[in-house]
C-alpha cells in the first residue's frame, strides 16, 4: 500500500484545491493507494514564533507543560510526513510565493536534527525513500521564467530534508481568459492522470 499525504493551502479553495480534488478521485479507484488530506487553511497553523521555536531545542523529559503542547504540534507534523510515501502539495501562487499556511506547515517540519542535520558538508535530509508531487495552479504564465521564484523555493525545501524526487504539475494562465484556462486545466488532470497511473 502506498501511502499519500494530500496537502492544500488556497484560501479561495479554487484552482489548486480541484487539482487535489482530481488527484484524490483517481487515487480512491486504486485499491493499493491510501489517501490523507490535510487542509491547511481550515486547520490553519500559527506562524512560528520564539516560544515554539525553543521548546524544540529543549530535552523532552525537561520540557515545561507549555513547552509539550507546543512541541508536540511539530512532532505531531512530522509524525504523520514520515508515515506517508509520497507528499502531494497543492499550491497557488500568491504574489510570486506560496501561501503563508503552507510555509508555517514547513517552518514545523523543517528541523535541524530531526528532519535534516548540518553537516561539514552542508545539510544533510533525514527523511529518505520518499517523493514529492507539486500540483502549481498559477493566474499568468510564470513556469521557467525568472519570475517563477515558488519552485526552487518548493523544491528547495523538500530537498532539505532529503526529498528529491518531484514531479511537477503546471496549471498556467488560468486568469488570461476562459479557454486557456480550461485548456491549462485540462493538461494539468491529464498529467496527474499519468503521475497516478505510475504510483505503486
Amino acid at each position: 500500500m502506498t501511502r499519500i499525504l494530500v496537502l492544500t493551502s488556497s484560501i479561495l479553495g479554487g484552482n489548486s484545491k480541484q487539482l487535489a480534488d482530481h488527484f484524490d478521485a483517481l487515487a480512491a479507484e486504486r485499491d493499493d493507494l491510501s489517501i490523507t488530506r490535510r487542509d491547511l487553511v481550515a486547520e490553519a497553523l500559527p506562524h512560528l514564533a520564539l516560544p515554539e521555536l525553543s521548546s524544540w531545542q529543549v530535552p523532552a523529559e525537561e520540557r515545561s507543560a507549555e513547552q509539550r503542547e507546543l512541541a508536540a504540534r511539530s512532532d505531531a507534523l512530522i509524525e504523520e510526513l514520515l508515515a506517508h510515501d509520497v507528499l502531494v502539495l497543492a499550491v497557488p501562487l500568491y504574489n510570486l510565493g506560496i501561501p503563508s499556511q503552507l510555509k508555517a506547515w514547513f517552518d514545523r517540519v523543517l528541523r535541524a536534527g530531526v528532519t535534516f542535520r548540518y553537516t561539514e558538508n552542508g545539510p544533510q535530509g533525514l527523511v529518505e525513500g520518499k517523493r514529492a508531487v507539486i500540483l502549481a495552479a498559477r493566474g499568468g504564465q510564470y513556469a521557467g521564467s525568472e519570475l517563477d521564484s515558488q519552485t526552487p523555493h518548493l523544491k528547495g525545501m523538500l530537498g532539505l530534508m532529503g526529498i528529491r524526487d518531484v514531479d511537477l504539475v503546471y496549471a498556467e494562465g488560468l486568469n488570461m481568459g476562459e479557454a486557456s484556462r480550461d485548456a491549462a486545466m485540462g493538461e494539468a488532470r491529464q498529467a496527474i492522470g499519468g503521475l497516478v497511473e505510475r504510483l505503486a
